[in-house]
């Protein structure tokens, strides 16, 4: 079974797979209650404060207790970055790549247990969580095979006139210094992985925070560069709210660059702290977006329902690259509405941990509290809930926080179709053509993700005009979300990234250099 598949369904998941598992759940488990670290400079720092973690899935349980970090640990943990950089900056790319390597191989080796977390404490189902695991993994080696596959990053250019001297002259680009990268609390592994993988294979080290949400799969991470060889200070792991550390990351003197993964709100505000510190930093950001898809008079309706159910509520439509908007031809409108309906009474809601369900809970408690808000709103501003549209207590799931997968069809000026709700609420608009429905995408502030269904001629003119970083067509496994590294390289336009250069490509490792043009003369 393809990665894609395993990361996109539960249909087909391997047997095999449920039996690793539960086996890590039942280990993970027993773990719960614990007292966690921060890792500074190669070793574990118990914080004076810890805050207790406690799942979503039932709000009683407490998963651990996470070191919260302030401004003493963040200077501590710069300063271990700082200390460390000089030598790892000149330590060889086939050094760095080996470390990379072997922190590769024991993701994919420990990938239950870390699943087993994500699921505890991000509400994945199994599907979701191994496939955040394996995905981290990808990021490292991945990155790996493009600094390779580019024999790294130096080339030479035309020699220049010098009053008749022979001139030579080359490009070099070189690392910053200590990198920060704060995750976002969706997928707390892969966005802590991938980043500092680019990061360290660049020669910069690293400053990494967790969601104060999502604490645990970062510290995992941690113990596994531990335990693949990391020198000390390399990788540095912090955990706990951003107000208790205030803007001593940001605003650090020792950082070199910054990669974030939030809302458009707080990543600009962010973005804004960093930019008005003392000294310029280079800042990768990826803002989120209000995706969307447009279903044509001639697509397949089976698959655009298919697609249409996997990126609005896949995680619980806790994704940037989630399906919000939807927009239908006018012809085949009733039909994918009907559809559509019918199999979202159909799936199945629980503990996540459990085989069988597919929609797990809300992350976080303000997320629980912003579905309510939102489904207030839909029934006050002229909307139709066509299905879901209540937060959801029988069975057991009232200890928890599940709320229903919901269809709404709203009025193109209710206020929410500018609203990025991170929920498994999805809008939909019937339109009376594919160009209608392509200027209400372009007409929104963010471009992350697109997806379309119609014949070649539609699809060939939307991906011509369509402002958007990452486009899918006829996609029965994700009509806008649904990336994979060295596969779907995402990458936003407008406010939903700061560079239009994201996770994938090679490009993504070159915003983690700095260029130098080095002309000598002979």
């Amino acid at each position: 079974m393809s990665v894609s598949r395993l990361y996109s369904s539960l249909i087909d998941l391997p047997e095999a797979r449920h039996v690793e598992f539960d086996a890590a759940l039942a280990r993970m488990k027993e773990r719960m209650g614990e007292t966690h670290a921060l890792h500074i400079g190669g070793g574990d720092i118990l914080s004076r404060h810890a805050r207790a973690k406690h799942s979503p899935i039932d709000r009683g349980l407490v998963l651990g207790h996470f070191g919260a970090a302030t401004e003493h640990e963040v200077h501590l943990a710069m300063a271990a970055a700082a200390g460390a950089y000089p030598w790892w900056r000149r330590t060889p790319a086939t050094e760095r790549i080996a470390l990379l390597r072997r922190v590769a191989a024991l993701i994919e080796e420990r990938r239950a247990d870390f699943a087993a977390v994500l699921s505890m404490e991000v509400g994945k189902n199994r599907a979701e969580a191994l496939g955040e695991a394996h995905e981290a993994a990808e990021f490292f080696s991945t990155y790996c095979d493009e600094w390779e596959r580019n024999d790294g990053v130096l080339y030479d250019l035309p020699s220049g006139p010098s009053l008749g001297a022979h001139t030579h002259s080359r490009r070099v680009l070189k690392p910053y210094g200590p990198w920060v990268v704060l995750a976002s609390f969706n997928f707390p592994l892969a966005l802590l992985a991938g980043p500092s993988a680019a990061a360290l294979l660049a020669g910069n080290t690293v400053v990494a925070k967790g969601a104060v949400d999502t604490p645990w799969s970062g510290r995992l991470l941690a113990d596994v560069f531990r335990d693949a060889g990391a020198p000390p200070g390399v990788f540095n792991y912090l955990s706990g709210a951003s107000g208790d550390m205030g803007d001593a990351l940001l605003q650090h003197p020792s950082l070199g660059g910054l990669t974030i993964t939030a809302s458009q709100g707080t990543g600009l505000e962010i973005m804004r702290k960093v930019g008005g510190a003392a000294h310029l930093r280079p800042c990768v950001a990826e803002l989120g977006g209000l995706n969307a898809c447009v279903v044509t008079a001639n697509a397949d309706v089976e698959r655009a329902v298919m697609g249409i159910l996997h990126s609005a509520f896949g995680m619980s439509g806790q994704k940037h690259s989630s399906l919000s908007h939807l927009y239908v031809h006018g012809t085949v409108a009733q039909r994918v509405v009907d559809l559509l309906v019918s199999r979202i009474k159909l799936m199945p809601i629980g503990d996540p941990t459990k085989r069988g369900n597919y929609l797990g809970p809300v992350t976080k408690s303000s997320s629980y509290s912003d579905y309510r808000t939102f489904i207030h709103e839909l029934r006050e501003h002229g909307s139709h809930v066509l299905v879901g549209g209540e937060v959801l207590t029988e069975r057991g799931l009232g200890h928890g926080q599940f709320v229903a997968p919901t269809l709404a069809e709203a009025p193109l000026g209710h206020p929410l179709w500018k609203t990025e709700m991170f929920l498994p609420i999805l809008l939909v608009h019937r339109v009376p053509s594919l160009e209608d429905a392509t200027q209400l995408m372009n007409a929104q502030p963010s471009g992350l993700t697109a997806g379309i269904y119609g014949d070649k001629e539609e699809v060939a003119w939307f991906f011509e005009h369509v402002d958007a970083g990452l486009v899918y067509a006829n996609r029965q496994l994700g009509s806008a979300s649904g990336t994979w590294p060295g596969y779907h390289p995402i990458s936003g336009w407008k406010d939903s990234d700061a560079s239009g250069k994201t996770m994938g490509p090679f490009n993504y490792l070159a915003q983690y250099l700095r260029e130098q043009s080095q002309t000598s003369v002979e």
